[in-house]
């Protein structure tokens, strides 16, 4: 022992540590009984905000264990509706079709938006040509029966250069909202490009390809801005890039809200509720921390309202929804 430290010191430094600890914060395991785990699977898209989300309050929660994984929209709706994750993060609403898988499997769902995001178009900053891409230019790129090869196939003034095109798997959301915007259809576009669900290899790829043109969501775009290049887009009214601005007021063409799934069985277990409430209390923060465009402080409450009151069901499966804000679709059903 070294000289000046006896055992009683030692052991009452010790002790005052402790209870240091307890007090401020540090006794996490005796200030949270939270025990458990939450299992998310789903949108690369929606990834971004989950995983903090999750970090945050596993901080907070040491004995709940979130896994947060990332099979697609499409891909993580198989497993929440087969009844094998808790929530699923979805760049989409549920299709009809997911949903009578989960009826076939005794799973209810609870809808909730998150964000507000906008596919954000991209290209190589080396191409210094291709600025402003229309919906029209769009669709002969990606259509199914496309025979645009060359950038100069789409548009004569761009260059006669081969166009290389990547984009979301076929189980993303993205995907799905993409092509349905662009080709009138979801699922309805042409084969050849390179896809993957996990978007930094989108960007990593594009960042290395000067004749690269793709798709993701605004957060990927914004963590690449130095490395990639987001074209305008024209859908008729003059060209628009994707922005905070633009997306949370409507005029990027792209935008869209985005959400999480939450089991109805599972919203009952304590530690699922609390990452829920969790999640809708800090999401303003934490949304515009990962480059995400936070949803109106009036949304967040309908969504924790519409939570708590257990509201299942989709606001966005009917005619009704057309035109209409989250606000307003919110607002009626939770009554």
């Amino acid at each position: 022992m070294r000289p000046g430290f006896s055992l009683k010191a030692i052991v009452f430094l010790f002790g005052a540590i402790l209870n240091f600890m307890i007090l401020n914060g540090g006794g996490a395991y005796a200030a949270s009984p939270l025990q458990g785990t939450v299992t998310i699977d789903g949108s690369s898209t929606v990834f971004p905000i989950t995983e903090a989300v999750a970090e945050e309050f596993q901080g907070a929660n040491p004995r709940v264990r979130v896994t947060v994984g990332i099979s697609g929209t499409g891909g993580g709706f198989k497993k929440f509706c087969a009844g094998d994750t808790d929530i699923n993060d979805a760049s989409r609403p549920i299709k009809e079709q997911e949903i009578k898988k989960g009826t076939e499997h005794g799973v209810d769902y609870i809808e909730l938006p998150v964000a507000y995001d906008g596919i954000s178009v991209v290209v190589n900053p080396k191409n210094t040509t291709v600025n402003t891409i229309t919906f029209e230019d769009l669709k002969k790129i990606w259509q199914p029966e496309s025979k645009v090869k060359l950038w100069s196939d789409a548009r004569p003034e761009w260059p006669k250069q081969k166009i290389n095109l990547y984009g979301p798997g076929t189980d993303s959301g993205t995907f799905d909202y993409f092509t349905e915007a662009v080709n009138g259809k979801a699922q309805s576009c042409r084969p050849d490009f390179t896809a993957s669900e996990d978007d930094n290899v989108l960007a990593q790829g594009m960042a290395g390809d000067p004749n690269a043109l793709g798709f993701f969501g605004f957060s990927y775009y914004e963590a690449n801005k130095a490395k990639l290049k987001a074209a305008m887009i024209d859908a008729g009214k003059g060209p628009v890039g994707p922005s905070e601005l633009t997306i949370k007021n409507g005029t990027y063409p792209l935008s869209r809200p985005i959400f999480i799934y939450i089991n109805k069985k599972a919203a009952d277990r304590p530690e699922v509720k609390a990452f829920v409430e969790y999640y809708l209390e800090n999401a303003p923060a934490l949304v515009k921390e990962v480059g995400y465009v936070p949803l109106p402080e009036k949304v967040y409450k309908l969504a924790l309202e519409r939570f708590q009151k257990r509201v299942t069901g989709s606001i966005f499966n009917g005619k009704e929804a057309a035109g209409k804000s989250l606000e307003e679709l919110m607002g009626k059903v939770n009554k």
